[in-house]
């Protein structure tokens, strides 16, 4: 099973704390064409501007001090979230209180993440009850069929990440939402009343399908309406949704210890926050960036007034006006223009970026953790997989707290290397460098790391920045293709990491997992441009502008 890292937030004061207002970041001043320049606030940048290759996926931003805006021609480029225009009667009063701009966008977010929320829960169900539905449906024993049953989730939500991005940018964001709760609902009362496998498998394919579509449709969303400040945090709240709804089901699921037909109950319960993503998406926004793309620009002016305030509608249309001028030659692209000259780089690292955090060993992890703990005198499953959640918890929080602050780039490369330190601690303890209850010990601690770093950036992060690297007439299907790899990496992972851990040893897989982490530490040193701080506009000016 594959995790999507993310955890809970306490409380509501809890996030509050995590928006307390901070330094305006610096102004983008140029394209550095360095691959070894470093990206740092606290660092004084020279003031000479750089040509802007900005077809460069593997070009570094660089930053400088000195305020001065992007410009692109004639184009004034301004962020309008994050201004340093500011008067200073206004800095001092935001100084002394809260940063409250996160809170109109924040319901929308919520609502969005409830599908995140479903991914999680469908993820999750069938690890208990397995075996009491395989008892009731007469397959028991049959290790084909069953895990047939768990892997058509799988090839459903592949099916899902194709159609999904066509819906989205045909229908728009809200409605494809609504739409797409259909196969989650049909699929799961169809779960929860089957009478033989056959029924089974197709209600588990045709939540797949739904799970599929969510997947790339909601950081794709929050991404869209969140204010640029806050898109980090916001988008934080994908893998928060997603580690919830494990947790729920985790919880939810302790009857079926003692209940054989428990299992029918879970299956109900799921149906619940699809009913809500429906109700909830009557009253939540459509994405200005869709609505701009589709010339309804009064909507537009009007969803940016409600969540971003008055005085960024200005600056903001303007922003997005300069974006669609870019994109008048391509307003919707093919599938087959996604891997042209102008737009293949999205795609390709974004499917990289999947492969890499699914080959990295999250599944593999998992997979081993209960016996790890086991081994480390932990006999309940129940307990073992609530120290995995906790994990979880902290690592999601800490990268709610920390993606606008660090940024993203930041947050992958730390991801990675304490993933790659992890799995260090997991060799050597399984190599018997160490007495028996030190070993067991430090298994238990690597595990934990892993899972608490993987939740930090290679969680969450992959599903941000994409997005945010995409230009509007291309980001649904980019983040669809980049999906549509994750799901058979996902795939091809619970299919052969027992063959080779059986072939090879446990403790050289994981060798290898440590071996891919660093890897991808590497990719994001290269290729992952910084996109903290800056308007999706901006970025998509910066990437599509034409060579001076």
């Amino acid at each position: 099973m594959m995790l999507a890292a993310g955890a809970s937030i306490a409380s509501f004061s809890s996030v509050e704390q995590l928006f307390l207002p901070k330094s305006p970041p610096p102004r983008v001043d140029g394209v550095h064409l360095s691959l070894h320049a470093a990206i740092g606030n606290h660092q004084r940048r020279s003031s000479s501007s750089f040509l802007l290759h900005a077809r460069r996926f593997s070009t570094y931003a660089s930053v400088s001090e000195d305020p001065a805006p992007v410009q692109h021609q004639d184009i004034h480029i301004k962020d309008p979230i994050n201004s340093t225009e500011a008067s200073s009667e206004d800095e001092q009063r935001v100084a002394s209180h809260f940063d409250w701009g996160w809170v109109p966008t924040f319901p929308h977010a919520i609502t969005a993440s409830m599908a995140n929320f479903m991914f999680g829960y469908h993820l999750g169900i069938m690890n208990g009850p397995l075996i009491s539905i395989a008892h009731e449906l007469n397959f028991e024993g049959d290790t084909i069929l069953e895990g047939f049953v768990v892997s058509t989730f799988l090839v459903g939500a592949f099916i899902g990440s194709i159609s999904g991005g066509v819906l989205a940018d045909r229908i728009g964001r809200r409605r494809t939402f609504q739409l797409d709760m259909a196969p989650l609902i049909l699929g799961t009362a169809l779960s929860a009343t089957s009478e033989n496998v056959n029924v089974m498998i197709v209600g588990r394919f045709l939540v797949g399908i739904g799970i599929g579509v969510n997947a790339g449709l909601v950081p794709v969303y929050i991404s869209e309406v969140a204010p640029t400040k806050y898109r980090g945090g916001l988008g934080s709240l994908c893998q928060i949704g997603t580690c919830l709804g494990l947790i729920a089901v985790l919880i939810l699921g302790i009857p079926s210890e003692a209940d054989p037909h428990w299992w029918r109950s879970l299956f109900w319960i799921g149906m619940i926050p699809a009913v809500l993503v429906i109700l909830g998406m009557e009253f939540a926004v459509e994405s200005p960036r869709w609505l701009s793309k589709v010339g309804r620009w009064a909507e537009a002016e009007n969803v940016i007034r409600q969540l971003w305030g008055d005085s960024s509608v200005e600056s903001a249309l303007e922003e997005l006006r300069s974006a669609a001028k870019l994109a008048e030659s391509a307003a919707e692209i093919s599938w087959s223009e996604l891997m042209s000259k102008r737009y293949y780089k999205a795609p390709v690292i974004g499917s990289a970026l999947f492969a890499l955090q699914q080959f990295a060993g999250i599944n593999g992890v998992l997979y081993f953790s209960s016996l790890t703990f086991r081994d480390a005198g932990v006999s309940n499953g129940m307990l073992a997989s609530a120290f995995v959640a906790v994990a979880n918890l902290l690592g999601a929080l800490s990268a709610l707290y920390f993606m606008d602050r660090q940024g993203r780039r930041n947050c992958l490369m730390g991801s990675y290397t304490g993933m790659a330190i992890s799995m260090a601690i997991l060799f050597f303890s399984l190599e018997g460098y160490f007495e028996e209850q030190m070993s067991h010990s430090l298994a238990v601690i690597g595990t934990l790391l892993y899972v608490y770093t993987f939740a930090l950036g290679a969680g969450p992060v992959t599903g941000i920045i994409i997005p945010e690297l995409t230009s509007t007439q291309a980001r649904a299907k980019t983040v669809a293709v980049s999906l549509c790899v994750h799901w058979v990496c996902n795939f091809a992972i619970g299919l052969l990491f027992l063959e080779f851990v059986d072939r090879f040893g446990l403790s050289v897989v994981y060798a290898s997992f440590g071996v891919v982490s660093l890897l991808s530490v590497a990719f994001a040193n290269a290729f992952i441009i910084e996109t903290k701080g800056r308007s999706l506009e901006e970025i998509e000016l910066l990437l599509n502008s034409p060579r001076d």
